[in-house]
C-alpha cells in the first residue's frame, strides 16, 4: 500500500522492525514499479510524486533526538516544484541522516559527482534495473543500521587497555601489537576478568569448532601475550596459570 499525503509518522524504526522508505519520482508507472518492488522486500513504502510532498513528509525530522520518519528515501533528480538536489542540500542543511539514493535520467559523470557532492549516498542512472536499485537499497539499510549500533565498551584492566572497535591495545600507556588471535584471546579474557578458560574451550571461541590441530597452540598463544603485556612473563599477573584447569585473566 502506498500513499502521496503528507502524514505523521512514528519513531524511525528499530533494528528489526520493518523498514520505512520514502519514493519520490513523478513519473507513474516507475513509481509504482519501485513501491511493487519495495514492498515485495518487506519494506513499509510512502511515496510523493512532487518535491514540496517530499519536504512535507520529510519535515518531521527530529534533529534533537535523531529520529526520523524514514530510513531510507528513494529520491528522483528530476522533480516539479523542487528538484531532487535542492531536497538533498535541505535534508543535510537539517543535519538529517536519512540514507539517499538519488534516481537521474542524467548520467554524466559530472551529475554524478553533484549528486553526490549535495548529499547523496548513492546514485543510480534511469533507466535502471529493479533488482539492482533493490540490491542498493538493501545496502544502505544495512550501513545505515551498522552505523548506529552502539560501540563495543571499552576494556580496561589495571594497565592493560583494549579498544574492540580499533583493535588496538595499549599496555602502560603504549600500544602494542598483537595478532588477530592474540587480540581475540586478549579480548575473550577481559570481557570475563576472572573466569578460568580450558584450552578446548579458548580453541572452541577463538579458533572456531571446526579447527584441527593441537591445543597446546593456546599455550603458545598465552605465551606471545604474556611476552607483550605482563613485566615479568615468568610470574604474571594478567593471565594466570590454573593448575588442572586452564587459564584465567586477573
Amino acid at each position: 500500500m502506498y500513499t502521496s499525503e503528507p502524514a505523521k509518522y512514528p519513531q524511525r524504526a528499530d533494528i528489526g522492525q520493518t523498514s520505512r522508505v520514502l519514493v519520490v519520482e513523478d513519473e507513474e508507472l516507475i513509481r509504482e514499479m519501485l513501491v511493487l518492488a519495495l514492498e515485495e522486500e518487506g519494506y513499509d513504502v510512502v511515496t510523493a510524486n512532487d518535491g514540496r510532498t517530499a519536504v512535507e513528509h520529510l519535515k518531521s525530522y527530529d534533529s534533537v533526538n535523531a529520529e526520523a520518519p524514514f530510513d531510507l528515501v528513494v529520491l528522483d533528480l528530476m522533480l516539479p516544484q523542487i528538484n531532487g538536489l535542492d531536497i538533498c542540500r535541505l535534508l543535510r542543511h537539517q543535519g538529517n541522516p536519512v540514507p539517499i539514493l538519488m534516481l537521474s535520467a542524467k548520467g554524466s559523470e559530472t551529475d554524478r559527482v553533484l549528486g553526490l557532492e549535495v548529499g547523496a549516498d548513492d546514485y543510480l542512472t534511469k533507466p535502471f534495473s529493479v533488482r539492482e536499485l533493490v540490491a542498493r537499497c538493501r545496502a544502505l539499510l544495512r550501513r545505515q543500521r551498522l552505523s548506529t549500533l552502539p560501540p563495543a565498551p571499552v576494556l580496561q584492566y589495571k594497565e592493560v587497555t583494549l579498544y574492540p572497535q580499533e583493535c588496538r591495545v595499549l599496555v602502560r600507556g603504549q600500544e602494542v601489537n598483537l595478532s588477530p588471535k592474540e587480540f581475540r584471546l586478549l579480548e575473550l579474557f577481559m570481557s570475563y576478568a576472572r573466569r578460568v578458560w580450558s584450552r578446548e574451550q579458548l580453541l572452541d571461541q577463538v579458533w572456531g569448532p571446526d579447527f584441527v590441530g593441537d591445543s597446546k597452540t593456546v599455550d603458545v598463544h598465552i605465551r606471545w601475550l604474556r611476552e607483550k603485556l605482563e613485566k615479568d612473563p615468568s610470574r604474571p599477573e594478567y593471565i594466570v596459570t590454573v593448575r588442572g584447569f586452564g587459564y584465567r585473566f586477573g
